[in-house]
This record gives C-alpha cells, sequence and structure tokens, in this order.
C-alpha cells in the first residue's frame, strides 16, 4: 500500500463508515476503479482504529458523562446490552462471512436493498424534538433525546446492528434505519448508532491490529497505515459531525440515492 492509496483509503472509510452508503462497497470498488490490489481484510479493519478514535473524539461529552454520573447511567447499559447481538454473532461467524460475502453481486445487492428499506424508514420518521434543533445543547441537556431511548428501541438497533456484518448493508445505515422504525427521530437515531458503535469498532479494530502486530503487515507498510488511520479518524469526526446536523432538518433520500448509483455502479465495474 503506497501513502497515496493510505489517503484515498483512509478518506473512503472515514466518510462511508458513519454516513449510511456503506463502507465494505466503497473499500472494495475503490481498489478496482484505481487498478489497486485488493487492500485485504486486516487493513479495513485496521482502519477502524481512525474511526473509533473519532467516535470516541466526538462523543467524549458523552462518555465522560456515563463515568461522571452526569448522564443517564441506564443509557451506558443499555448500549453494552445493545452490543451483544452483533458481538455474539461476530464471535460465531465472523470468519465464515469474511471468507464467504465478500463478493461484488452480494454488495450490490445488499446496498441497493438496505437503501430502499432505508427510504421507507425515512418516510415513517417522527419530527426532531426541540432539544436537538440548531443551537440547542445536546450532552447532558434536560430531556435530551439520546436520554430518552427506551430498552426497546435501543436492543431493536442492537440486534439490527449484527445484520451489518454482511458486506453492503452498512453499519450506521441499518442501525439509523431501525432506529427510525422503532419511533426515533433522525438525529436521535443518528447519535445512538453512532454511540452502539463505540464498542463493535474498537473490538474489530483492536482484534485486528493485534493480527497485523503478529506480523501480518510488513514492516514498510507501517507508515501508509498510520496515514490511512490519521485521515480516517479526521474524515471520521466530520462525517459524524456532519450526519447529526444535517439530520436535524433533512432527510435520508440522499443517500438511498447515491446507494442505488452506487449499486449500478458495482455491478457495471464488476462486468466491464
Amino acid at each position: 500500500m503506497t501513502y497515496a492509496q493510505a489517503v484515498v483509503l483512509g478518506l473512503v472509510q472515514g466518510l462511508t463508515e458513519f454516513l449510511p452508503i456503506s463502507s465494505s462497497g466503497h473499500l472494495i470498488l475503490v481498489p478496482r476503479v484505481f487498478g489497486w490490489p485488493d487492500q485485504g481484510l486486516a487493513i479495513d479493519a485496521a482502519l477502524h482504529l481512525g474511526t473509533l478514535a473519532a467516535l470516541v473524539a466526538y462523543f467524549r461529552g458523552e462518555l465522560i458523562g456515563l463515568v461522571a454520573g452526569t448522564v443517564s447511567r441506564r443509557l451506558g447499559v443499555l448500549v453494552v446490552l445493545a452490543t451483544v447481538p452483533a458481538g455474539v454473532v461476530a464471535l460465531l461467524f465472523g470468519s465464515l462471512i469474511e471468507d464467504t460475502l465478500r463478493w461484488p453481486m452480494l454488495i450490490a445487492f445488499t446496498t441497493a436493498f438496505w437503501g430502499l428499506v432505508m427510504l421507507v424508514a425515512d418516510r415513517l420518521a417522527p419530527p426532531a424534538p426541540d432539544a436537538v434543533r440548531p443551537g440547542a445543547p445536546e450532552v447532558g441537556a434536560q430531556g435530551d433525546p439520546l436520554e430518552r431511548v427506551d430498552w426497546r428501541q435501543g436492543l431493536a438497533v442492537g440486534f439490527a446492528q449484527a445484520l451489518a456484518l454482511i458486506p453492503g448493508t452498512s453499519r450506521s445505515g441499518i442501525t439509523i434505519t431501525t432506529g427510525l422504525l422503532a419511533g426515533l427521530d433522525r438525529a436521535t437515531a443518528a447519535r445512538y448508532s453512532f454511540l452502539l458503535g463505540i464498542p463493535i469498532t474498537a473490538a474489530a479494530g483492536l482484534k485486528k491490529a493485534a493480527e497485523l502486530a503478529n506480523g501480518d503487515l510488513a514492516v514498510s507498510q507501517g507508515g501508509p497505515l498510520v496515514v490511512a488511520i490519521a485521515v480516517s479518524f479526521a474524515s471520521g469526526w466530520f462525517a459524524v459531525w456532519f450526519l447529526v446536523n444535517y439530520l436535524k432538518r433533512r432527510s435520508l433520500t440522499p443517500f438511498v440515492v447515491y446507494r442505488l448509483a452506487l449499486a449500478a455502479l458495482i455491478v457495471a465495474v464488476w462486468y466491464r
């Protein structure tokens, strides 16, 4: 992996991990478009360290509040319990999914299918409450919608997160979609989706980073990988900030259109 590849892959990972448009679809498509060899699952997962740092940086207020007790401990317990389904599926079927489902045509199908489901959920989304309108405080605010996510809504999103292991589904896309179907407004669904992503992203990134440290990565690749992680952090933080603020006032329709176009492009490139 060259430094140019590192910048491109880090940028793609950071933006597509949090925008509901399927990071796996892009990370498979990009090497084919540029004529690069596939960077491999280990590099893909290591890039999650950058996006994990972006999540921790963005939600530092909520995380500190959970420790200090200024944010409802119930929210922390809910996030931990909602992480279990995806963790169990990853442990039992993670290797099988990695080995058998990383096929461009499947990714094209799941990208388009879940995009259409997201469109339906977006049409059913309730309006944003006052607490998340522009200019209103989010962290520790009285009546913060994030702290009003109930057990049914939170766990439903957690079970949906397990589906994100299927390439092309998009973790943020499926969790935001499920949040909307469960009655959350768009911005709250996005915030809960991202907060829920911290444990699973940490587990995936640290696991693969350990594999790289044990010899899966050549010494010469260390520099480009550090650059890729740094770029994924910066672009990931921007993507989280952008989407949360965008969804306070607007719908997910542009992302649905993008997913359908992406699916068509994957098919075209694959059969070219």
